[in-house]
C-alpha cells in the first residue's frame, strides 16, 4: 500500500506496525481482544506527526490517537479502516523549572513518570488516579482527565500552561506559554484540552507543578445519613482552611465488595453503615496540621456528623485506605461491568441515586450495583455488574443517564465522550452547543480524518 510506504518513510519501517504486531496490541486495558487498525504508526517527534498526518489528510486516511489505552469511553478503538497514531516513542522530559514550578516534556510520557520527575524536586503534580502507571500525560490532557485531587487542584485543564498541537493537516500549533497569566488574545490550547484528539494531536506539554505538601493527614469515616456527608463536607473544607485535597465516598454495596473476601482488603471499620468518607488534607506544618485535621474530626464526631472513625498512623495505613478506594478488580469478578461517569449538583444527589438504584432494580435485577465518587467535586461512579449484554447495556444507560437531564447533570464528568457515551451527549449539551462544536471541528479538520465518529453525534 502506497500511504504506509509513505508512512515507513516518515518514521521508519519498524515504527509502522502492520499485521499481527498490530493483533498482538489490546484494544484497551478493559478490553482484551486484538486491536484492529489497518497499521499503527509510531513517530519519534512532533516533526513526524506533522508528516504523517499532511500525508494521511491529503489521502483521506482516518487517524485514531492512541496513549496508554488506559480510557473507558473507547476513544482510542481503532477500526480495520483506521490507522493508530501512537506517541509512545514521545517520552523525553525535556525539562523541569523548580523556580517557575514548571516541567515541560513530550506528550508520550507515563503520568507516573510526571509526578515522580516533580517530587525529586520537592513538587508536586496533582492530577492522578488509578492508571497513572499506564496513561500518556498527552492523553489525560486530551480528556481533561480528573481524579482524586481535584477538589483543591482542579481538573488537567487548571495544570496546562502551554502546548505544541498538531492539527489534522500537518500544521504545528506552537504554544508552549509558560505563564499563568497570559490573556493576549485567544488561549489556543484550550482547543486541544478535552477535545479527545479530534481537533488535533497534542505533541508536547507545559504543566504547572505545585509545592509538595510537607504533611498528609487521612481518614476513613462512617456517615447514617446523606446529609451528614454533605454537611461533613463543609465542615471539613472550612474548618482545614482550604487544606483539603480528597473527599470519597462509598455507598454500603461498594465498601462491602471491597473489604469482603475474595476481595484483598479488610474492613477498618463496620460494614453496617450506610456511607463511608475517605477524605485527606494536606498542608506545610506536619505538628500542627495533624493537631488542626483531628480537632476537626472531633467537632464533627461531636455533632453527630460522622459515627465510626479511623485516622491512618502511617504511610502504610493510607495506602490501604486509598486501595480499598482504588480497588477495581473486586467488579469484574462479578461479570463484565458497565461503568458510568456522571456528574452533578452535590444537593441533587441523594435523589438521583436513589431514583437510578430503583430502576436498576426494577428492570435489570441481576446486575449487581455499586456507588461511589469524588463527591468534593459532584462526581459520582456507577458500575452495574452482571453477564455481559448489549440489549441489557443499552437499558442500563437508559437508567443511569436519562434521570440526569432535569437535574442539569452531565454524562461525562471525567472520562469524556468517545465512542460510548455519544449517544447521551445530548442530555447535557444543547441543540446550539452542538452545532457550535461541529463548525469547529469542521474548521480545524475539514476531511474529518482525526478521531473520527467519536464525541460528536452525526
Amino acid at each position: 500500500m502506497d500511504l504506509l510506504r509513505t508512512l515507513q518513510d516518515i518514521v521508519g519501517t519498524e515504527n509502522v506496525l502492520t499485521g499481527d504486531d498490530v493483533r498482538r496490541r489490546s484494544v484497551s486495558w478493559a478490553d482484551h481482544s486484538p486491536c484492529q487498525a489497518l497499521a499503527i504508526v509510531r513517530p519519534a517527534n512532533t516533526g513526524q506527526v506533522s508528516k504523517v498526518l499532511a500525508v494521511c489528510h491529503a489521502a483521506g486516511q482516518p487517524v485514531v490517537p492512541m496513549g496508554g489505552l488506559t480510557g473507558l469511553v473507547r476513544g482510542c478503538v481503532a477500526g480495520p479502516h483506521e490507522i493508530g497514531l501512537s506517541l509512545e516513542r514521545m517520552h523525553r522530559v525535556e525539562s523541569v523549572d523548580p523556580v517557575n514550578r514548571t516541567i515541560t516534556l513530550e506528550a508520550g510520557v507515563p503520568l507516573q513518570v510526571v509526578q515522580q520527575e516533580a517530587e525529586q524536586h520537592g513538587l508536586l503534580y496533582p492530577v492522578d488516579f488509578g492508571a497513572r502507571g499506564s496513561a500518556h500525560i498527552g492523553a489525560t490532557v486530551a480528556t481533561n482527565a480528573g481524579g482524586n485531587g481535584v477538589i483543591r487542584y482542579g481538573m488537567t485543564r487548571d495544570s496546562v500552561l502551554g502546548l505544541e498541537a498538531v492539527l489534522a493537516d500537518g500544521t504545528v500549533i506552537s504554544s508552549m506559554n509558560r505563564m499563568i497569566k497570559n490573556n493576549a488574545a485567544y488561549d489556543l490550547k484550550q482547543l486541544f484540552i478535552g477535545t479527545e484528539g479530534t481537533l488535533g494531536i497534542v505533541t508536547r506539554l507545559v504543566l504547572r507543578l505545585r509545592e509538595a505538601p510537607r504533611s498528609v493527614q487521612t481518614a476513613m469515616v462512617a456517615c447514617g445519613e446523606f446529609g451528614d456527608v454533605t454537611q461533613l463536607l463543609k465542615h471539613m473544607d472550612a474548618a482545614l482552611g482550604g487544606s483539603l485535597s480528597a473527599f470519597e465516598v462509598m455507598w454500603n454495596e461498594f465498601y462491602r465488595l471491597v473489604t469482603t473476601p475474595p476481595a484483598r482488603g479488610t474492613p477498618p471499620l463496620g460494614q453496617d453503615h450506610p456511607y463511608y468518607v475517605l477524605l485527606e488534607a494536606s498542608g506545610g506544618d506536619a505538628g500542627r496540621d495533624q493537631a488542626r485535621f483531628e480537632e476537626a474530626l472531633g467537632e464533627a464526631i461531636e455533632a453527630g456528623l460522622v459515627a465510626d472513625a479511623v485516622i491512618a498512623s502511617s504511610e502504610a495505613q493510607r495506602e490501604s485506605l486509598w486501595a480499598l478506594r482504588d480497588d477495581v478488580e473486586s467488579f469484574f469478578r462479578l461479570g463484565m461491568p458497565v461503568t458510568f461517569d456522571i456528574s452533578l449538583p452535590v444537593t441533587e444527589m441523594e435523589d438521583y441515586v436513589r431514583e437510578v438504584l430503583a430502576r436498576l432494580e426494577q428492570e435489570w435485577p441481576a446486575y449487581r450495583r455499586f456507588v461511589f465518587g469524588h463527591l468534593g467535586d459532584g462526581n459520582l461512579h456507577i458500575i452495574a455488574a452482571g453477564p455481559p449484554s448489549r440489549e441489557a447495556r443499552h437499558g442500563i444507560e437508559r437508567c443511569v443517564y436519562e434521570p440526569l437531564a432535569a437535574r442539569e447533570g452531565s454524562v461525562s464528568a471525567e472520562h469524556g465522550i468517545g465512542l460510548e457515551k455519544q449517544p447521551w451527549l445530548s442530555l447535557s449539551r444543547g441543540p446550539a452547543e452542538l452545532d457550535l462544536m461541529r463548525r469547529l471541528k469542521a474548521a480545524l479538520d475539514p476531511k474529518h480524518i482525526l478521531n473520527p465518529g467519536r464525541v460528536l453525534p452525526d
